[in-house]
């Protein structure tokens, strides 16, 4: 029985690390309250994600461009160990760390070949909120 348990417990310390492809996708979702950042392969399946709030910050401080450019470091560090050079940027949002992100990525080395802003736009779809009475 011991031996079952110290056996499991090696194999949970261990972390696979899956190769991947040498080009992949960033997503970038910038919001006013937080930055998520994803990097995918071309089939879109995540091989390493970041955002703000798991890197520690809270409350305004996660939509800060410090707080991307620390969350896509830390991303695109994960996504470089499993053999990724080249991205294809995808950004949505208007958050204010939407440029930070795409920097630190270019930094951290991995080559950017296209950089595309996916933001929805809406096309006078919903109607507004009736105006406030105070």
């Amino acid at each position: 029985m011991a031996k079952a348990k110290a056996g499991s417990a090696k194999a949970a310390a261990k972390k696979r690390v899956a190769k991947v492809d040498v080009h992949g996708d960033v997503h970038i979702s910038a919001t006013f309250n937080n930055i998520i950042i994803s990097f995918t392969n071309k089939q879109g399946q995540v091989i390493s994600w970041s955002s703000a709030g798991k890197m520690g910050f809270r409350g305004s401080k996660k939509n800060t461009p410090y707080a991307a450019q620390q969350a896509a470091a830390d991303a695109a560090k994960v996504a470089t160990d499993a053999g990724m050079k080249k991205a294809d940027i995808y950004v949505k949002g208007p958050g204010s760390g939407r440029e930070g992100a795409i920097r630190s990525v270019a930094n951290s080395g991995i080559e950017v070949t296209s950089i595309k802003d996916i933001t929805p736009m809406p096309h006078n779809g919903c109607r507004p909120p009736k105006k406030r009475r105070v």
